[in-house]
């Protein structure tokens, strides 16, 4: 009935779209597998893509030749840059989208994706010979044979919805959960946890009174996640900002007695940075309010998503609750919040491909890495994906740096440190943030999706001409010298010191008070100049030219700490020959098999000590 594929993915949530549409645009026979035809790359929390560093990513898997950028654009009904008052390494975009929309774009567009074929089944069993991954046993006792098997399960491994003393089985509301896999796994030497995550009630917006709330429109001119030719908005929906208050949390707090969090009954751990209403209530007593984000699920749908509401309590207990934040006086819920734990793997088990360290040619990408978000799923699974068709064809895996990339941060800090609680990227993870901009993705990382077949010639070669004009500009910029009469004007209207002599155009760049735009503004030959250039060109030469001295310090210190990357440790390498480590870093590394020294170095209870004794050792 089935052909021997290259990759099976199993699971068709972010991670598993991305890992799929990856490896077959790269040439891979790719079978995914999915409980619900229906759920594919399912929105289960709330209805956005982006924000602060996870719109970084987004557009990192852009320019490698991912989907997720061009889905949250063509079903996007809100964008935003968040962070504009802040320096460029800050700025991040953000879509409100259709959750319809979303999910439907992305299954049309694996459904044109060449070599992916579909199965709609539960997974029991990863087929293993010899220590490597061969294939699946579905829950009809199918046998699908593969030669790498990527698994993307999502909070479906053993998954327990909790709403107050209620608690079932699922993966999420309505659908079952997935059993059989954890228990092989742990069978085959795995280590395995739980975690936990929740979601808001939904609520009907007709019921709702906007007149209370504070609107929240989108840019006046809106972006995009792509750089491909997908469209930007021309209408767009506005979100709204209400807030508790002491009426809302004592409402709250008469179901403390029947929280399943505060009881006991939930022993995962929640995510730290978006903790439930019950659980900020209860952490932040001082505070007397809480922001609420009222979200629209769609162009056509009166459906909302009430973000900052997250809750496990009981649903009399929710609505009671809702009704008496401003707006929501006479609100309908269309279904309560609940929360759900599931199981995950600890990421040290895991090489920088994703590639299991036990299991050769298996890989895990998403949730089941103890991460959380949309994004952060989407980028392992297109890592994953890539590594999984890397490997069956004979290929190095492709793997990014710190230094290359955010999705290298995240994966690096998966693998090294692991993670005690659903891990979440944020801008201060990446020491590199000033190289690491959103504006610059497709200059980083398009040229490298190119090289390993999964960006297209067109997106290269967009990108290198791109390269081409913003080095033109700034080289002009640079060389176009400006007489005080022709700008002292405009530049005293602008509150900017007045200059005495000529100056190059690039010299005024560098103040704080002066943009690309104001810079057209002042001097109609520079208006001329600058015109010639799209403003995706002009801006990205601002920002170079601006932070100019900060990109050299930046890329300086990658040049110096970029050696230890260089020293490579083989998998084999035997620990206990290097008698002067400490016992702990002895440990560490013998469990997680740094493949690099660099990456040894970033191993929690490895010191600086052991480093130089590891790398005195190999230059040996």
């Amino acid at each position: 009935m089935f052909q021997e594929y290259d990759v099976i993915v199993v699971g068709a949530g972010h991670a598993g779209c991305e890992a799929a549409a990856a490896a077959a645009t790269m040439g891979s026979k790719t079978l995914l597998v999915t409980m619900n035809m229906n759920t594919i790359a399912q929105m289960s929390c709330n209805p956005a893509m982006g924000g602060v560093a996870k719109g970084q990513i987004v557009r990192e898997i852009d320019a490698l030749g991912g989907m997720s950028g061009i889905v949250s654009d063509k079903s996007m009904i809100q964008f935003r840059m968040l962070n504009r008052s802040k320096g460029p390494a800050m700025w991040s975009p953000r879509t409100q989208n259709d959750r319809m929309r979303f999910s439907e774009e992305w299954r049309l567009a694996l459904e044109r994706t060449p070599n992916l074929d579909f199965w709609q089944e539960m997974v029991k069993e990863i087929l293993v010979e010899n220590g490597r991954a061969v294939g699946v046993k579905t829950a009809l006792g199918l046998d699908i044979r593969a030669k790498a098997v990527v698994l993307t399960n999502g909070t479906f491994l053993n998954g327990k919805i909790h709403i107050g003393e209620k608690n079932f089985g699922g993966g999420r509301t309505a659908e079952k959960s997935a059993t059989g896999l954890t228990e092989q796994l742990i069978t085959l030497g795995f280590e395995a946890g739980r975690m936990k995550t929740g979601t808001p009630p939904r609520v009907d917006g007709r019921s709702l009174d906007y007149s209370k709330m504070e609107e929240q429109p989108g840019d006046l001119e809106p972006g995009k996640f792509s750089y491909s030719d997908t469209q930007p908005l021309q209408k767009q929906i506005s979100c709204w900002i209400t807030y508790t208050n002491d009426t809302v949390h004592k409402e709250l707090q008469k179901g403390f007695e029947k929280s399943p969090m505060f009881q006991g009954r939930i022993k995962g751990l929640g995510p730290r940075y978006c903790p439930s209403i019950e659980d900020k209530i209860n952490r932040f007593a001082e505070r007397d309010r809480h922001q609420i984000f009222v979200e629209p699920e769609g162009w056509n749908t009166v459906e909302i998503y009430v973000n900052g509401f997250s809750t496990s309590l009981p649903e009399d207990v929710q609505h009671k609750a809702l009704t008496r934040i401003p707006g929501f006086e006479k609100a309908k819920m269309f279904r309560p919040g609940y929360a759900i734990e599931y199981d995950f793997f600890p990421p040290t088990q895991l090489g920088l491909s994703l590639e299991t360290q036990l299991i050769q040619n298996l890989y895990f990408a998403g949730q089941i890495n103890g991460t959380t978000g949309y994004e952060e799923a989407a980028c392992q699974g297109l890592m994953a994906g890539i590594n999984a068709h890397q490997k069956v064809h004979g290929n190095d895996p492709f793997i990014l740096k710190r230094s290359d990339a955010y999705i290298g941060v995240l994966i690096d800090d998966l693998v090294s440190k692991g993670t005690q609680e659903p891990y979440r990227m944020f801008t201060s993870r990446a020491e590199y943030r000033i190289l690491l901009r959103q504006d610059n993705a497709d200059i980083r990382l398009t040229e490298l999706g190119h090289s390993i077949g999964l960006a297209s010639d067109e997106r290269n070669e967009k990108v290198l001409a791109k390269k081409r004009d913003v080095e033109a500009l700034t080289i002009e910029l640079n060389k176009t010298k400006l007489e005080p009469e022709s700008i002292n004007e405009g530049l005293e209207g602008l509150q900017t010191t007045a200059i005495r002599e000529k100056v190059a155009a690039s010299h005024l760049l560098k103040r704080p008070q002066i943009g690309i735009t104001s810079l057209k503004g002042i001097n109609s030959d520079l208006e001329r100049l600058l015109n010639k250039y799209s403003i995706e060109v002009q801006e990205q030469a601002e920002i170079n030219i601006k932070y100019d001295s900060y990109i050299e310090r930046e890329e300086q210190l990658v040049q110096k700490l970029g050696n230890l990357e260089n020293f490579k440790i083989r998998t084999d390498f035997d620990y206990d020959r290097v008698k002067a480590l400490s016992s702990e870093a002895r440990e560490k590394l013998k469990r997680i098999k740094p493949e690099t020294v660099g990456q040894a170095s970033r191993i929690s209870g490895v010191s600086p000590a052991d480093v130089s004794v590891l790398t005195i050792y190999m230059g040996k």
